[in-house]
């Protein structure tokens, strides 16, 4: 069986697709996904092998949710999309596979066929952003979108990653990894990601150092990057 998640904001394509997949008896849809924070989640938890993207989601489109996604545990991406002459361009240029909307039964068969022969994940820095504006948060059950320029640091412990903002502490299901290459964000500590912007203070200590952030948290400062910090403000 392949496991599959179908993600698209609009209820009725959804369920459209899912319909054409129920008769696919090699293909289990184990979850729908309405927005790009449902889908981070839902790709963490479930790890699905397939995943039906549409492109056009408010907010956070899907190609920003591919820029969002760990290369190591990207699952393989079929992208939906109404009639987008330069997505679909795009697509055909780098052989990736799509679906345009209203999706076609025998369209869909072939883009199967394929995926049959091929469950490979595909590289998608192609297409995909090369960096992030916003970071999909979540707080107990409230779902967030928080713009880059308001975090100040994330860490990660046993449990999640957690994003320090101007509007308190949020969790986000982005890696470490991903914000790194992704985001302003620079590591100071192998758990601490941290804005410069963010940084008002930075006290040197035997261990390290301890940045103040502008609100006043306390960020911790490995030797291994403290050098690297410092130049940023034009110390050796």
């Amino acid at each position: 069986m392949i496991t599959c998640l179908i993600v698209d904001d609009e209820l009725f394509a959804r369920e459209e697709l899912a319909d054409l997949l129920r008769q696919e008896a090699d293909i289990d849809i184990i979850g729908q996904c309405a927005n790009a924070i449902e889908a981070l989640q839902t790709i963490a938890k479930e790890k699905p092998q397939l995943v039906f993207l549409d492109i056009q989601m408010p907010r956070i489109s899907g190609m920003e949710l591919i820029a969002m996604l760990d290369p190591e545990t990207l699952p393989k991406i079929v992208f939906v999309t109404a009639y987008d002459e330069f997505a679909v361009k795009a697509f055909d240029s780098h052989a990736f596979d799509y679906l345009l909307k209203p999706i076609d039964a025998d369209r869909l068969n072939q883009t199967l066929k394929r995926v049959r022969k091929d469950l490979t994940p595909q590289a998608v820095n192609a297409i995909a952003p090369s960096s992030l504006e916003h970071l999909p948060c979540y707080s107990g059950s409230k779902l967030k979108v928080i713009p880059i320029q308001d975090v100040e640091y994330v860490f990660s412990d046993l449990s999640g990653i957690h994003v320090a903002c101007t509007k308190g502490k949020v969790h986000t299901q982005l890696t470490l990894k991903v914000l790194e290459e992704k985001t302003p964000l620079v590591r100071c500590h192998r758990q601490y990601l941290i804005s410069p912007k963010a940084i008002a203070e930075i006290e040197l200590l035997d261990t390290g150092a301890e940045v103040t952030t502008l609100l006043g948290d306390k960020v911790p400062v490995s030797r291994r990057y403290l050098k690297s910090l410092k130049q940023l403000f034009g110390f050796q």
